[in-house]
């Protein structure tokens, strides 16, 4: 019983730094390119052949 005279403001602790992480990402933009990585997958990287433009 007295474990819990410390796991309970650890938690506490714990939570409130994970709550200031995230708004310290939302304020710094960091979810700001919501379409970006969703387009991004479908676009056709043409510079990644290795062989070059003409193939093997």
């Amino acid at each position: 019983m007295n474990i819990l005279l410390v796991l309970i403001p650890v938690s506490i602790i714990l939570g409130g730094i994970g709550l200031c992480a995230a708004l310290w990402t939302v304020r710094n933009g960091q979810y700001d390119d919501d379409a970006g990585t969703s387009a991004r997958i479908l676009l056709d990287d043409d510079d990644n052949h290795p062989d070059g433009p003409d193939g093997p």
